[in-house]
């Protein structure tokens, strides 16, 4: 996001490496995302830290970060206006205001180019799905993935319907969903592949299921829904109206 601002990084947590952002060396590691290292972060002597308010990690850091004088902004960012903000913000700073039509309102404009191409008469039903090596999860329309396809006209499953406490096959059969989506998290994708096999996809029930029998079981790429897609959001979009209208 800084650098869409035209901003400098001295420092990153590794997930920017790892996830292809950065090369190494084009600036320091200050540890996991989770848990960034205060002294490392501390220790660049940074004018500004970009935080994240919904990682405990980085919130537990407010605090030593004002003691030691540093200016630190929190940002949430679970949907495309929540991005445009935190933009505004970052290019109000660098002074780039061209960066901000360009990645920004640019690409909303794109955005809803796309959530006014007409769809079907009925509003599909989805589940949507998160899984890391540990756990697999239902997701509602307030999560980024989920508020997309609320947008896109689509009716959620588990928006109060007990799902989010326990992703529970009898609710899902009963439910029935027209499409069901999942997403990764985590750095192994193979182990949250195994977590979506153990836990729904070996059981017999599963193959019974609208959307798996008509082949409407789809993985989500992470690098748009689970990754902060940016400037890339349109391209979020694009492919949810694809499969949920354009076959």
């Amino acid at each position: 996001m800084w650098l869409l601002s035209g901003g400098q990084l001295t420092g990153t947590t590794r997930d920017a490496f790892d996830n292809g952002f950065l090369k190494e060396g084009e600036a320091e590691d200050v540890g996991g995302v989770n848990d960034p290292n205060l002294e490392s972060i501390l220790a660049l002597s940074p004018d500004l830290i970009l935080m994240s308010s919904d990682i405990p990690g980085h919130v537990r850091l407010r605090e030593p970060l004002t003691d030691a004088g540093v200016r630190a902004l929190y940002f949430s960012v679970e949907n495309f206006e929540a991005y445009l903000q935190m933009l505004k913000a970052c290019t109000d700073l660098t002074g780039r205001t061209d960066l901000y039509r360009e990645n920004g309102t640019r690409i909303r404009e794109d955005i809803d180019a796309i959530v006014k191409k007409p769809g079907r008469s009925a509003p599909p039903r989805i589940l949507l799905l998160r899984a890391n090596s540990g756990k697999v999860a239902a997701r509602d329309s307030d999560t980024m993935a989920g508020q997309m396809m609320k947008d896109l006209g689509c009716v959620n499953i588990a928006d109060g319907s007990g799902l989010l406490d326990t992703l529970s096959m009898e609710i899902i059969l009963r439910e029935d969903p027209d499409y069901i989506f999942a997403v990764t998290q985590g750095s192994s994708e193979e182990a949250a592949r195994a977590a979506l096999q153990e836990t729904l996809l070996s059981d017999p029930a599963w193959r019974s299921l609208r959307a798996v029998r008509k082949g409407r079981y789809i993985l989500l790429p992470k690098d748009l829904f689970h990754l902060k897609p940016n400037h890339r959001w349109a391209e979020s979009y694009a492919y949810l109206w694809d499969v949920l209208y354009g076959k």
